[in-house]
């Protein structure tokens, strides 16, 4: 469990057309520390102009400096074309210091129009920063994205490159070297190449159709050698998506790959990302660890630099299947309750759960379902969290109203109860559905003195969203903000937030969408959000469990902290899930891999999560408040 979080500043290097070289776009930097000063080393480019017989931009690599924080000054041209074997552009830089000495590999452009003959590796070596000392070519055949690794292992000088980068398929691989000489000698990487598929890692493509690339020097850390590189989805496509993932590599042997993300870090979201000389681009080429976090230095759309961090050891303890799944703990006894073929109404499935503490007792409603896809809220009650101390046989609440009533065989009724207490009444939204008319959210509420005598005297249910508009998941906001009530709800694939005025739902209406979270391209919710349960009141913020469906179809959950005083404002969100389908119960079902909580109570440090497991039985997880809340705030 981690969270990316981008720096405000962002993006914090931009063309400048004071100088020529750089007026058209300054990107994919690389940062090396020394004498307490951040020098980093980016790839600018021209406005196009009249170059070598063509007309075109040129690249070149640019320098500037930090005394302190992200404060850059003293922006220079540092490598730029003179021999033949680069005279259409120095691309991409990437500095590593080793043996006193500092390499600058860059990729080296010979031919124009631009082809995979013509994109090779080379390396610029500078002892002082100030200067380049000398420059060669290193690979004869197409490569990018090359750097050192910044320390000797088993006494041999290491890099890590990209082979057929432009001719694909592309190959993250290892080369050693005994000497500087080795780096850039012709006969050395012949007798490599010949060997190359005992030089490369694993195929890191999670599909045929995705692409691979380097990204930022290897960092060493205590579990390994951890590489950020770019992960291309859907490569050469209309909808493909550059992320940013990570591998740990071992540290003897850094060909063997001992945990990874389980997907991207960082897809294109923000404006500068998304738009840009080559839109939606976020790409790694560099990064440095700074007390417990780690940042990350990328190339935004081409066109800006850009950076983010994250807490180091969240992300190393999130890259390894096991590690991933130790913050959500299942109950052993899991699921708690399977439908029950003695009650015709809850003999198909029971899923989906709201859940509220009152009286010393959890109480959980959930969704219930006959044979005849009739959904109805059923009833029991926990003192532990964990087993059930009492259940009604018969439900607590029934379709009543021409809005929620079967008007045609199939799914209908009250759907995914969400609970939640204001002053001295219980509010309860949940998805009325006819089945012909589009979803919509319904409200109704009783006093808790009744609900808690199982005095079932619940309010007219009224429908708040227009009839014509699919929305869903939904709940009134536990709080009053300001001087009015918001209702979070989900509208296509976003989760919304409305205010109303009061409580009176006879006249007050749903009717904007305000966006507080959407899907993230390429992620584990790239394809759909909505909320699970109501939020928790925190030091840190209002904190939000959210489901997420991927384009595998799976649904998982993720969670976003939101502002005390605005909560339509993000603080952060989980960059990676919190939890997914594993256990069989919620792999397989009536709708399998789905694990989709409408209920979460927060006792003392642990939040019980409550969730329907493949839309056929229920189940109950934890956390630990203070675990989620360090990652998040």
């Amino acid at each position: 469990m981690f969270v990316v979080k981008r720096n405000p500043r962002n993006p914090i290097l931009s063309p400048n057309r004071e100088r020529p070289w750089e007026a058209f776009s300054a990107f994919n930097w690389c940062p090396v520390e020394e004498k307490n000063v951040l020098h980093v080393f980016y790839r600018a480019m021209s406005e196009p102009e009249f170059y070598s017989g063509t007309h075109m931009s040129v690249s070149t690599v640019g320098h500037a400096i930090a005394k302190s924080g992200m404060e850059f000054e003293g922006r220079e041209q540092f490598i730029a074309p003179e021999y033949p074997w680069e005279r259409f552009g120095c691309e991409d830089p990437r500095v590593t210091k080793l043996n006193g000495k500092f390499y600058i590999f860059y990729t080296a452009l010979s031919t124009f129009p631009f082809g995979a003959d013509g994109i090779k590796v080379a390396v610029a070596i500078s002892n002082d920063l100030k200067k380049v000392d000398e420059k060669h070519p290193v690979t004869p055949f197409n490569a990018k994205a090359m750097s050192l690794f910044p320390e000797k292992i088993k006494g041999k000088m290491v890099a890590i490159l990209t082979a057929h980068t432009d001719q694909p398929p592309a190959k993250i691989s290892i080369a050693e070297f005994d000497s500087d000489e080795e780096i850039w000698s012709e006969e050395y990487w012949k007798v490599w190449h010949n060997d190359i598929d005992s030089h490369a890692l694993p195929d890191l493509k999670r599909k045929s159709t995705d692409h691979i690339e380097v990204g930022a020097p290897p960092i060493k850390t205590d579990r390994g050698w951890l590489l950020l590189y770019s992960h291309i989805q859907n490569y050469g496509t209309s909808n493909q998506v550059f992320g940013i993932e990570a591998l740990l590599l071992d540290i003897n042997d850094p060909r063997r790959i001992i945990g990874r993300t389980a997907g991207p870090i960082l897809t294109p979201e923000e404006i500068y990302e998304e738009h840009g000389h080559v839109p939606k681009i976020v790409f790694p080429t560099g990064a440095l660890i700074q007390g417990d976090k780690l940042v990350i230095f990328y190339g935004a759309a081409d066109t800006t630099c850009a950076a983010a961090e994250v807490r180091l050891d969240d992300l190393l303890n999130s890259m390894t299947p096991e590690a991933r799944g130790r913050h959500v703990r299942r109950y052993v006894g899991n699921p708690i309750l399977k439908p029950n073929q003695r009650n015709d109404w809850e003999s198909f499935a029971v899923f989906n759960p709201a859940a509220i503490d009152l009286g010393g007792k959890i109480h959980v409603l959930y969704r219930a379902m006959g044979k005849d896809a009739t959904s109805t809220v059923g009833y029991f009650t926990s003192k532990d969290g964990y087993s059930i101390d009492e259940k009604l046989d018969t439900p607590i609440y029934m379709p009543r109203e021409s809005f929620e009533m079967k008007m045609k065989p199939g799914n209908s009724g009250c759907e995914d109860p969400r609970i939640v207490q204001i002053d001295d009444s219980l509010y309860m939204c949940y998805t009325a559905y006819d089945g012909i008319h589009a979803p919509g959210v319904a409200i109704t509420s009783i006093s808790a003195k009744d609900f808690l005598a199982h005095k079932w005297n619940w309010a007219k249910p009224v429908l708040i969203t227009p009839q014509d508009i699919d929305d869903k998941d939904s709940c009134l906001f536990p709080a009053k903000v300001g001087d009015k009530y918001m209702i979070l709800h989900r509208i296509e694939s976003h989760i919304c937030a409305d205010f109303i005025p009061t409580l009176d739902f006879k006249t007050e209406k749903v009717t904007k969408c305000i966006q507080m979270l959407g899907p993230r391209a390429g992620m584990w919710d790239d394809v759909k959000v909505g909320i699970a349960a109501p939020p928790i009141k925190t030091d840190k913020g209002w904190l939000l469990f959210y489901h997420g469906v991927s384009s595998d179809h799976a649904y998982r959950v993720g969670a976003a902290l939101f502002d005390l005083q605005n909560p339509t404002i993000v603080i952060s969100r989980t960059t990676d899930y919190i939890f997914e389908p594993e256990a069989d119960y919620e792999k397989n079902g009536i709708v399998p891999n789905v694990v989709f909580p409408c209920g979460v109570v927060l006792r003392d440090d642990l939040v019980f999560i409550y969730y329907g497991g493949a839309d056929t039985v229920i189940g109950v997880a934890t956390i630990k408040m203070s675990e989620l809340l360090r990652a998040m705030a």
